[in-house]
């Protein structure tokens, strides 16, 4: 308890200096998380790319104020930078390709001089406003939801998940082991060890609900006691015994990981944005979506979105006001089922977006692709004509061959989606749905142009437009 008052008397410091920084230079915080492989490198590359040249996007009211956009260095020299121009030239290169996934948290600044608009725009000249990209490890997400948590809530929680997901070795290590017995760091290192590979094999079938995060993403945590424990179901738990040790580390990873990075990153933003792989969650199954529904609803109580009143913002108070739910690769599917994918992707987020709602924050969700890999045609088969996306495959990480792609027809009702997850079954869609993967297609950008997407012009105009 110490510690957090601690923690908090030192973040309302920093941010009492940060909001006076801003009456001169304002700063927007955006956050760009999501689970793994839902595209969020390739968002934070297009995005900053299309403010930079704004010729794509005709759907953010504030691009024709923007007299220029240009990269600066970040204001925290500890968090590395992210490495855009590496990214950036990955996707614009003679034989594109995706760029590797967030690995560890990042940052960008792009500052802009924009104009004033209404009936100042006269009177005053242009300002610079900077706007602050934090990306962050999916994997790292669902972290947040340990902070309410104790060791058995999350062990027997843990256990049942991974039960039906298929623990693997993990379960005959669980059995061999004895709680109540002596410390033994061997045994310790074994299970951390089984887990983590039992967590990587849940993530193979579809699920998504893995804590802690950090056992698949360890980072330059890999290998230390703080990533050394494992669930165990409820017992004896004598001081020295292995199942106290368990508890304690499991303690020692919320307060000295999960909450410094909540506390140096998660407090200071003022927008974020959430992508999903909803398409991805769609070919895994009834189970994923599911995972996926439960747990953003578990992630934002942690972001304690709202508003903040005018008295608390001039003491430095920040908390994120809006938040955008966005379902990416929209470019898998023709146009006339995006609505249903947004439609799929709004009822999915329905608590989620409630949870904010109510405690002030603005909501939205939308489907989108940061990045377009494909092209769109309409086919005739059996008399009918068909929406089809065309492109060129993904095949063992290498682009294949060009194929079109009819992947059926999503449900116009989103509860034929929902329902069947809520109730755990096992398969859907009539099984005649499906999905590949594409590569990036090469690009030919013309002076002033962006790279090419689907609705990321509107996803600015909802967390950046007011602000600037």
């Amino acid at each position: 308890m110490l510690g957090q008052l601690t923690d908090a008397v030192t973040r309302g410091v920093s941010d009492v200096a940060a909001s006076v920084t801003d009456v001169f230079d304002p700063t927007l915080r955006l956050g760009v998380t999501g689970l793994s492989r839902a595209g969020k490198t390739v968002f934070i590359t297009s995005l900053v790319a299309n403010l930079v040249d704004r010729g794509r996007m005709s759907g953010f009211s504030a691009s024709d104020r923007i007299d220029t956009a240009y990269l600066q260095p970040q204001p925290d020299d500890t968090v590395p930078r992210f490495e855009y121009e590496r990214h950036l030239g990955a996707l614009t290169a003679r034989k594109p390709h995706w760029p590797e996934g967030t690995r560890a948290v990042s940052e960008l600044r792009l500052s802009m001089k924009v104009r004033p608009a209404g009936l100042l725009a006269g009177l005053r000249g242009a300002r610079v406003v900077h706007l602050d990209v934090v990306d962050y490890p999916g994997e790292w997400l669902l972290d947040l939801g340990l902070m309410e948590k104790t060791y058995d809530e999350w062990s027997a929680r843990a256990l049942k998940r991974l039960e039906s997901w298929g623990a693997g070795d993990y379960a005959d290590h669980m059995v061999k082991a004895d709680g109540a017995a002596k410390l033994d760091e061997p045994t310790a290192q074994n299970l951390a060890r089984s887990y983590t590979e039992a967590l990587r094999a849940a993530r193979a079938a579809g699920a998504y609900d893995l804590t802690p995060g950090r056992f698949l993403l360890p980072g330059e945590l890999e290998g230390s006691p703080a990533l050394t424990f494992a669930p165990l179901p409820p017992g004896e738990a004598s001081r020295g015994s292995l199942r106290r040790e368990m508890e304690r580390r499991f303690e020692a990873y919320k307060a000295q990981i999960v909450r410094p990075f909540f506390r140096d990153h998660f407090a200071r933003l003022d927008r974020q944005i959430v992508l999903l792989d909803v398409l991805g969650a769609l070919r895994s199954g009834p189970r994923a979506v599911e995972e996926m529904r439960a747990a953003m609803a578990d992630i934002l109580t942690a972001f304690k979105p709202g508003a903040v009143g005018w008295l608390l913002s001039l003491l430095g108070a920040r908390r994120v006001d809006r938040v955008l739910f966005a379902a990416t690769k929209a470019d898998h599917l023709h146009h006339s089922q995006h609505a249903r994918l947004t439609a799929i992707t709004e009822a999915m987020v329905r608590e989620a977006r409630s949870r904010a709602d109510f405690a002030g924050a603005e909501t939205k969700a939308i489907s989108m692709a940061a990045l377009r890999a494909t092209v769109e045609e309409e086919r005739e088969h059996g008399g009918e004509t068909l929406g089809v996306v065309r492109g060129r495959l993904l095949e063992d990480g290498e682009p294949g061959k060009e194929a079109a792609l009819y992947p059926g027809e999503l449900p116009s009702d989103p509860g034929h989606v929902l329902g069947p997850a809520a109730q755990g079954q096992a398969a859907w869609l009539d099984g005649d749905y499906d999905l590949m993967d594409f590569a990036p297609a090469p690009l030919t950008l013309r002076p002033g142009e962006g790279p090419p997407h689907i609705r990321l012009d509107r996803a600015a105009e909802f967390l950046l437009a007011d602000r600037l």
